[in-house]
């Protein structure tokens, strides 16, 4: 099944000052959330953004919030972002059946927060290179298990490209320079 634009939200997840560093490929998971995020930006996709106890694991990354000054946040403390009513509220209200979802921990938050969702039906996408865990045996873990329970496993650009459907739009051309 192909990611549509109309019918999907992109959640990103918990991509906080203290996570990031202790994550798998940080860069490249920051750098392809900051794609996503314009990508979604640019087709009228809705965002939820989350931080996990800002608290304790700070605010999302300077990379990742410049992209998102629009986008309200959404503290949380339990590890599947459904769990959280005023998260999953906002979710339900957007009435979409898709859900690409990209952050970190991916054995963690990502892996609860898509489980949840597709308990409740949802068709789930999980982004493997914008999405991380501290070591890679727990990203890999999270990803055959989702992807064994019938998440779709894509990168990026099969997101971006799915989302844009042709070439030779303004969104198209736009978007490409992202891609670069």
């Amino acid at each position: 099944m192909l990611i549509k634009p109309e019918k999907s939200c992109l959640i990103v997840i918990d991509m906080q000052e203290r996570l990031v560093p202790a994550m798998q490929a940080p860069a490249r998971t920051i750098k392809n959330a900051g794609i996503l995020i314009q990508a979604a930006k640019r087709l009228d996709v809705p965002i939820l953004l989350t931080e996990q106890y800002p608290k304790g694991l700070g605010t999302t990354v300077l990379e990742v919030a410049k992209h998102t000054n629009d986008v309200p946040m959404l503290e949380k403390v339990h590890f599947s972002c459904m769990k959280d009513e005023k998260f999953a509220s906002r979710f339900r209200k957007l009435n979409r059946k898709q859900a690409v979802i990209a952050g970190m921990e991916a054995h963690i938050c990502v892996l609860q927060t898509a489980a949840s969702l597709m308990e409740e039906g949802y068709q789930i996408f999980v982004v493997t290179d914008a999405t991380s865990s501290r070591t890679a045996e727990s990203e890999k873990a999270c990803l055959d298990r989702l992807g064994a329970a019938g998440a779709g496993i894509v990168t990026t650009e099969m997101v971006v490209f799915e989302w844009l459907g042709k070439a030779g739009t303004p969104q198209f051309r736009d978007l490409l320079g992202l891609m670069k």
